[in-house]
């Protein structure tokens, strides 16, 4: 029955139905967990044989309909290893399900606790969207939006922030099937990486996140312009308590679930995330504005780079409000455009974190741009020092920079932004507000 749930889940695969397969290792974790348990629930929620290999060598298989299996693995369609050894697997015949890396991973951290790891935190909870896109809006009447926080269980007194998720919406080669952004959201929060009271839902293409910690004091002491106080456009312009930007918890899960699933399959999807600053419940649309703006400056793959923070970004979020036709028609930018086709790439292709598009000579431009280091920017982007050399040469070349110069530097660093922000101009839906 739980296998036929995850199949006709996937006709609207949504962040309510990763919620539920979240729930079902969750319910495993309060109780008597053993591998047998672990292993025969895991084949028969997500409907095929399914197998759990533990550091001490302890080896199980079994098959949906509960019966063991004995033998090595057949067909492995997907699996997640764990440290310092041992592995969980799922043997689908055909392609990958839309919510076997959901169940792979945490069936993983399910066999990390019975390695003696610690469990997660508390998991985020899935949101009505109708109840979010009111929040969101910024023409619904003020009561409207009360009572819609108010049956999403927040408060709307206490500030909050929103945070936006996108996903590759193209064919994972790995998996063959598009990635959900509501699924990427709760797959990416599901380990609790967030603290306070955590809302999320799928938004048009985007998963909208609402986070909320107790404490906060939009308007402070209620002085204009005081610690906490809010500015004329909802957001808190001084030190807002309980809204501290999330994005060290979001760059760690980030990278955890870059691990886990950069094992068998290749590399995480593309998945980027914008912060909004922390707001007024009940402006809460600009905080979704700046989180799609944010979101704009994000590079899937990019481990470095995948989370864009609105208040990290601080005077060049301004860029967001250039036209998209003025950003690409700008000399350098284009320029640097032709120089990011894959024509202009060296064989094999861009190597694993690597920025998609723009291949390995934008990857390694915006590592030095960055760290403005040769050997740190090598050490980022996993490559020898000499390979990036040779790499920011054929740019200098190509482009008429001395990357060693600070103008130029600045010059290649805002051209990156401008080529990013046309890029992402059409994925990151206009919303309401």
């Amino acid at each position: 029955m739980k296998g036929l749930m995850l199949r006709l889940s996937a006709l609207d695969a949504d962040a309510a139905t990763a919620v539920r397969v979240i729930a079902h290792f969750e319910a495993l974790l309060g109780g008597a967990l053993d591998p047998v348990t672990l292993t025969r629930s895991t084949a028969g929620l997500a409907g095929c044989a399914a197998g759990l290999e533990l550091p001490d060598g302890r080896t199980v298989r079994f098959a949906p309909d509960g019966a063991a299996l004995a033998g090595a693995p057949g067909c492995v369609s997907g699996r997640v290893d764990l440290e310092p050894a041992g592995r969980v697997w799922l043997e689908r015949p055909g392609v990958p399900g839309p919510f076997d890396e959901l169940v792979l991973e945490w069936m993983a951290i399910a066999a990390r606790v019975l390695a003696g790891r610690p469990r997660p935190a508390r998991t985020p909870r899935a949101a009505d969207p109708a109840l979010v896109e009111l929040v969101l809006s910024g023409r619904e009447a003020v009561e409207d939006r009360a009572r819609a926080l108010r049956l999403l269980g927040l408060e709307p007194g206490t500030p909050l922030r929103v945070i936006a998720v996108a996903a590759d919406t193209g064919a994972d080669a790995g998996a063959g099937t598009g990635t959900d952004a509501g699924v990427e959201a709760v797959a990416l929060l599901g380990r609790g990486a967030l603290r306070g009271a955590v809302r999320v839902a799928r938004v048009g293409s985007l998963g909208a996140v609402l986070v909320q910690r107790r404490g906060g004091t939009p308007g402070g002491e209620g002085a204009p312009g005081g610690e906490g106080a809010s500015g004329p456009d909802g957001t808190c312009t001084g030190t807002c308590t309980g809204t501290a930007s999330p994005a060290a918890e979001l760059r760690a899960a980030m990278r955890e679930r870059a691990r886990d699933r950069g094992t068998a399959r290749g590399p995480a999807p593309g998945t980027r995330v914008g912060i909004g600053s922390g707001a007024d419940p009940l402006d809460a649309h600009t905080s979704w504005a700046q989180a799609r703006s944010a979101l704009r400056f994000a590079v899937a793959g990019a481990r470095a780079e995948a989370v864009a923070d609105h208040d990290e970004l601080g005077p060049l979020a301004l860029l967001a409000d250039i036209p998209v036709e003025r950003l690409r028609a700008q000399a350098d930018v284009r320029r640097l455009g032709r120089l990011g086709d894959p024509a202009h790439g060296e064989r094999g292709g861009p190597a694993t974190g690597q920025a998609r598009p723009g291949g390995e000579l934008l990857a390694a431009l915006a590592a030095f741009c960055r760290t403005g280091s040769l050997r740190q920017a090598a050490a980022e982007l996993h490559l020898h020092h000499s390979s990036v050399a040779a790499r920011l040469a054929r740019v200098e070349k190509e482009m008429g920079w001395r990357l060693r110069d600070p103008q130029d530097r600045f010059r290649a660093q805002l051209a990156l932004y401008a080529l990013r922000l046309a890029g992402n101009a059409g994925n990151t839906d206009k919303g309401d507000g």
